[in-house]
């Protein structure tokens, strides 16, 4: 009976995970190719990304593979924040001093905090910060530059190769729209970098010095809920520029490479996926609390919750949205907390679209002294 039960449980989850699926599915398709009638780039390669279902509303040319300029700083932050901490103290490597391109006029000997760099890197688009950390983090460029390229795969990207950690132009050195979307997810993962690419300007004082670096985003002036992320440009590569903003809990990730008119293309692409998709808020973490009555147990009662909020990414379109609790009119002890005693299944239009369990939020242990109802009831 007991094998019975968990085949038919498992069969609900994965019927659920298809609908969800084919949801999703559904919503990028159409979205595809609702931007790719209403909006014309000018980038060379383009692509518009949904984190949260990991799907692209709009592509073009995203597998082609090109130069990324400074953009490859987002690997390299991300990098070194998953082998540092950003309370490190940094010693300025001599060879990192004179990089070529931007920079933050850091002296050989230098000590700087990894957070300071990581800030020059992202805002001011430093070389030499970009290679100081490379040093940091690995014993030179070269083995920082497999460590890039080993997160990359493990992203599962196979059109990515990076040889250095600042986007110098290098024959192998290259990545694709659709990666290049796909690694700036994973960047927007991590709070620290989320917060340092979506910060305007940042200062940095102490008793030697003073250092103010101004983000070169306009995005964040320019477009309502712009969070980051980062520029680049080189002769080779033309202007570069991955985009990333967040509205009603919706994050979506643009990139262009090789684009004349990117800060254009940004906004069109970005409010053409606003308006075509919206996170629609299903259940709020606590939102449902019941109290069940307990039979034999050393409390009367067991507060029951749901076990996490539910929301959905989803095309805009009128829908009929509903959900349904499944709760035991009672329970019986023991119980511990965390037990899942029902729950709640949400339907659009008529098809489930997932669920959320509802938990016990404390023990309620068996009476020492269990009585003849409760042994008939509790006989299978």
């Amino acid at each position: 009976m007991k094998n019975r039960t968990s085949i038919t449980i498992l069969a609900l989850a994965l019927i659920g995970a298809l609908l969800f699926s084919l949801l999703t599915v559904y919503a990028s398709a159409e979205g595809t190719r609702a931007l790719k009638k209403k909006i014309d780039v000018s980038a060379r390669s383009a692509a518009l990304y949904v984190p949260a279902t990991r799907e692209f509303l709009f592509s073009k040319n995203a597998d082609e593979r090109r130069p990324m300029a400074s953009t490859t700083k987002i690997m390299t932050a991300l990098v070194a924040l998953e082998h540092a901490d950003i309370s490190d103290t940094v010693t300025i490597d001599e060879r990192a001093v004179g990089i070529e391109g931007s920079s933050a006029y850091l002296k050989a000997g230098e000590q700087l905090c990894l957070e300071e760099l990581i800030y020059a890197l992202m805002l001011q688009s430093a070389n030499d910060a970009a290679a100081a950390i490379a040093y940091h983090v690995a014993v030179d460029i070269e083995s920082f530059a497999d460590m890039m390229n080993m997160r990359a795969s493990d992203m599962g990207l196979r059109d990515t190769s990076f040889k250095n950690p600042h986007g110098l132009d290098d024959a192998e050195h290259y990545t694709t729209a659709h990666d290049l979307a796909v690694i700036a997810a994973s960047a927007l993962d991590n709070p620290f970098l989320r917060k340092v690419s979506s910060t305007y300007k940042k200062t940095f004082r102490s008793d030697e010095r003073q250092r103010t670096y101004v983000n070169h985003n306009k995005l964040l002036r320019r477009f309502d809920g712009a969070i980051g992320l980062k520029t680049g440009f080189t002769k080779k590569s033309g202007r570069c520029l991955v985009g990333a903003a967040e509205r009603d809990g919706l994050t979506l990730v643009s990139v262009t490479l090789d684009a004349p008119n990117d800060w254009s293309d940004h906004s069109a692409m970005l409010e053409g996926g606003y308006s075509l998709i919206e996170r629609v808020n299903l259940l709020s973490d606590g939102e449902l609390c019941y109290d069940v009555p307990v039979i034999n147990g050393e409390s009367t009662s067991v507060r029951v919750t749901c076990e996490s909020g539910f929301s959905l990414v989803l095309p805009r379109a009128e829908r009929e949205i509903k959900r349904y609790v499944k709760l035991s009119r009672l329970a019986v002890a023991p119980i511990r907390k965390g037990d899942v005693m029902g729950t709640v299944i949400f339907t659009i239009d008529g098809e489930k679209v997932g669920s959320v369990n509802l938990i016990a939020t404390e023990d309620v242990p068996l009476k020492k002294k269990s009585n003849l109802f409760y042994r008939i009831f509790k006989k299978d």
